[in-house]
């Protein structure tokens, strides 16, 4: 029972990642933090970022209404929205942001499996490393696990979704009203590809939100192992 005193009184007092990596590896395995249970606080905190954040993302204006992670035309496209709207027509370029982030709220219903099967495969060391990381560094591995992955599920939702809430047609009338402004040059932008890597962006920024909520707030550690695992890197 002392030795389990003496090294958490020692753990949340160290300041240096090498000294608090050499506590996390010396830990007691008989009734204290075992390797098994820093990974699966870990694992808590991904899944945690996941379910209050990620999902807020699904719903109507998860996207649209988030000023952190809006999607925004890209620049070249800006002259399209600043031209429509210096003739009157700031409803039609309203309504072309927003089936961009529509298409993104429905491609993001896809990532919860991808994540949760990233989360099932994090090991002691992936989690030691986390622990001992910067401030995101939970939030840099399931970036590395689930990109390239996301990415190929993402693009053809999108590129459905376009279709579906007629984005199609809202920009192909958005684009042509801006085509008839005298002096401009005329555009025909395919937008799928730009809104699958900012729906990447949003997923990732949220994820980011609720690791430092968790990181810095011990209100935010809703289970008991998780306040035993982060008091380690206080």
């Amino acid at each position: 029972m002392m030795r389990k005193i003496v090294a958490l009184f020692i753990v949340l007092n160290l300041t240096a990642c090498a000294e608090l990596q050499q506590v996390v590896d010396s830990l007691p395995q008989d009734g204290g933090l075992s390797n098994a249970d820093i990974a699966s606080g870990l694992r808590q905190a991904l899944d945690q970022g996941i379910d209050k954040q990620v999902t807020k993302l699904t719903q109507t204006d998860g996207f649209y209404k988030n000023d952190l992670v809006k999607i925004l035309l890209p620049e070249e496209l800006q002259k399209v929205d600043k031209g429509l709207r210096d003739i009157g027509l700031g409803n039609l370029a309203d309504e072309g942001l927003k089936v961009l982030n529509r298409a993104a709220e429905d491609a993001v219903k896809e990532a919860t499996p991808i994540f949760v099967n990233a989360v099932k495969d994090i090991t002691f060391n992936d989690a030691k490393n986390i622990l001992l990381g910067t401030y995101n560094a939970a939030t840099e591995y399931l970036t590395s696990k689930t990109q390239t992955e996301l990415y190929n599920k993402f693009q053809p939702v999108i590129n459905s979704s376009f279709s579906k809430v007629g984005a199609d047609e809202i920009w192909n009338n958005l684009i042509n009203r801006y085509n008839t402004i005298p002096f401009t040059n005329n555009v025909n932008p395919d937008l799928t590809d730009y809104v699958t890597q900012e729906a990447l962006k949003g997923v990732y920024t949220m994820i980011g939100v609720e690791e430092k909520e968790i990181r810095t707030k011990i209100a935010s550690r809703g289970t008991d192992l998780l306040q035993k695992v982060f008091a380690l890197q206080d």
